[in-house]
């Protein structure tokens, strides 16, 4: 890591693992003057840490011990490559257990902070199925710092589960980043994406051209967490969010372990974060909903949407998926969802999709 990210990276770590309660004792009269011109190492703090403890002890079962453990030790974060539009840092814990994505738009930091972070922890109580990705923690600047103001390092982040737990280097995993491509992107469809590289479309969502072959029971849980998922964004005006599929291959031999270690047994219950395996018995299959902050009542989600309504004046080519409506977002994504399932019962002919 260079100097920039390892700074970013000591931030989260002390963030995670200080007591705020006993943070800054004593006065020093040098401290406000280092902190507001701080470049990259900006001091974090945690918001609601109440809430998110809550979550992670009672809900998910992760004892702090554990949590903590996660950030402890020499260069316990791993800095990861560009992976999106948002011009996000993202890290890794050395464990690969969590995910840390910097959040430097501040439209979608304040719609979490202000409009969605209780309905979100109310949500994850009362539906521990849920699929939205699990944030264990929030963490925001304490001070103003120059590095902040100038955008040279971001001042907000999110810690989150990582769908990647286990993989090994050099693994056959799969993932797709998935939303419904029916809608105007700008970079596919003007000029018949002649006038954007293939750096630029590469970042566009992926297509999952196939099916994952589920039981009854497996898709109708899959579905009806969706459902309920996507009704809680649809009336906190999200869109734009994704569905993360990772698609894990059968190991040639799976001898190392016990029977009861299979991941390939089906779980009791199903857990779409550790795989669910698919009737043919190939593909363990995970998946959790992401990057749900765009939200439609932001300023610069109405800039958008009255940009591209001007342009479809003239092209008339529909709305793009971050200036459609929420509801009718939720339906499309739906649709979408359904489109990769097909029921079809171990160890029997035929088949069909879910509906």
């Amino acid at each position: 890591m260079g100097r920039r990210d390892e700074n970013i990276s000591r931030s989260i770590v002390l963030a995670i693992l200080r007591d705020d309660s006993k943070a800054d004792s004593g006065f020093r009269i040098w401290r406000p003057l280092r902190r507001f011109f701080a470049l990259y190492g900006l001091v974090l703090t945690r918001i609601r840490p109440e809430l998110f403890q809550r979550l992670r002890n009672k809900t998910w079962g992760i004892s702090e011990e554990d949590y903590k453990a996660s950030f402890m030790g020499n260069e316990s974060l791993i800095q990861k490559g560009d992976m999106g539009y948002s011009g996000s840092t993202f890290f890794t814990t050395k464990d690969n257990k969590y995910l840390i994505k910097s959040v430097p738009r501040r439209f979608e930091h304040t719609f979490f902070r202000d409009d969605l972070l209780e309905p979100y922890i109310s949500h994850m109580e009362s539906h521990p199925e849920s699929l939205l990705v699990r944030i264990t923690d929030f963490l925001a600047w304490r001070y103003r710092s120059l590095g902040g103001l100038l955008g040279f390092a971001p001042n907000h982040h999110l810690v989150m589960e990582n769908l990647l737990y286990g993989q090994e280097e050099d693994s056959q995993w799969q993932t797709f980043d998935l939303k419904p491509m029916s809608y105007f992107f700008p970079e596919r469809d003007i000029a018949g994406g002649r006038l954007a590289s293939q750096a630029t479309k590469s970042k566009l969502a992926d297509e999952f051209d196939d099916k994952m072959l589920l039981s009854q029971s497996q898709a109708d849980m899959f579905l009806k967490s969706l459902e309920a998922d996507t009704e809680l964004l649809a009336q906190n005006n999200a869109v734009d969010y994704s569905l993360m599929l990772v698609r894990i291959p059968r190991p040639a031999s799976s001898a190392s372990g016990s029977e009861l270690d299979d991941p390939f047994r089906d779980p009791e219950p199903l857990d779409w974060r550790k795989g669910v395996p698919s009737q043919d018995n190939r593909w363990l299959f995970r998946a959790v909903i992401l990057d749900f902050f765009w939200a439609k009542h932001k300023v610069r989600a109405k800039m958008m949407t009255n940009l591209v309504d001007a342009w479809n004046l003239v092209n008339g080519q529909g709305p793009m998926s971050i200036t459609t409506t929420a509801p009718e977002y939720r339906s499309r994504f739906l649709d979408m969802c359904k489109s990769i399932v097909q029921v079809e019962e171990a160890g029997l002919e035929g088949g069909g999709s879910a509906s």
